[in-house]
């Protein structure tokens, strides 16, 4: 149990931070380059969602309190910034490919929009964690 424990911890924890971080820069850089970390960001959100899952299985069964509440909020926000991150990111970037300035102008500045909103979802869910070891 314990190692169980200690390597979903570890996975959630870089997984996390890796999904995060990528998507505080893309927010900041406005999207650029976003269709190279598309893929590895969104297997960084899966990976932090599934081991999140196990976590909360493992540690936080039963009655919810104040930290389970608090958890329950930011595990919320990270499916939120992981939607609007595949429904702004992925139809985009498909169609970067082979099509004019202009109208790739329009779809980076839409997946920028999705991350700033993402990152702010996460930001959410970062301070929800951070706070549910004190509460």
């Amino acid at each position: 149990m314990q190692v169980t424990l200690i390597l979903t911890l570890v996975v959630h924890i870089l997984s996390g931070v890796f999904w995060a971080g990528t998507t505080f820069a893309l927010a900041r850089t406005g999207g650029n380059d976003a269709q190279q970390f598309f893929g590895p960001q969104m297997g960084a959100a899966i990976a932090a969602v599934l081991t999140g899952a196990l976590l909360w299985f493992l540690l936080h069964r039963g009655d919810l309190g104040t930290q389970g509440f608090l958890l329950a909020i930011g595990a919320f926000c990270a499916f939120l910034a992981a939607g609007v991150q595949g429904v702004t990111g992925a139809p985009g970037l498909r169609k970067l490919s082979g099509i004019g300035q202009s109208e790739a102008w329009k779809l980076r500045r839409r997946v920028a929009i999705g991350q700033r909103v993402a990152a702010a979802f996460l930001m959410i869910t970062v301070t929800c964690m951070a706070a549910a070891r004190y509460a």
